[in-house]
């Protein structure tokens, strides 16, 4: 896996997001591949996170041929282990992560009524996270933490 900033972050979208993952992915020793790259653009357009079998759904169609979701699968591992994506636990599904390269836990806020999770930025809540593990003896990785509730739309 690639060293990260931690703190210092710019947020992409569009090209510039497809060619900031590119250069992640690359920098961390891995090939981007033109399928990793169909799966990463196809994990980016959408605004809500998206499951291995959306993502194949959607390339099939595109491609007119079957592409299947273990091979999905297998790649958006890799993009979350090279911090190229994030995973929603709770819901089996995968945000693209809009600034590649940045190391920062996962703290989302998943409403339950439409689907939309919000990814949020907290380094004091990530920071005590980690401090409670270690007090336990425990060697985090990358802590992921779920709210689950109603976003503002879903709420009125």
């Amino acid at each position: 896996m690639a060293t990260v900033d931690r703190h210092a972050h710019r947020e992409h979208s569009g090209e510039a997001l497809v060619k900031a993952a590119r250069d992640a992915l690359v920098a961390a020793g891995e090939q981007w591949t033109d399928m990793r790259g169909s799966v990463f653009e196809e994990l980016a357009r959408h605004d809500r996170p998206a499951s291995a079998y959306d993502i194949a759904d959607n390339l099939s169609a595109a491609r007119g041929k079957r592409v299947a979701p273990n091979s999905v699968y297998r790649i958006l591992d890799l993009f979350v282990a090279n911090n190229l994506a994030m995973r929603v636990e709770s819901a089996n599904a995968y945000l693209a992560n809009t600034h590649p390269g940045c190391a920062h836990d996962c703290i989302f806020l998943v409403c339950d009524e439409c689907g939309e999770a919000t990814h949020v930025d907290d380094e004091a809540v990530s920071d005590r996270v980690r401090a409670v593990a270690g007090e336990s003896a425990f060697s985090t990785r990358r802590p992921i933490i779920e709210v689950r509730g109603l976003c503002s739309a879903c709420a009125e």
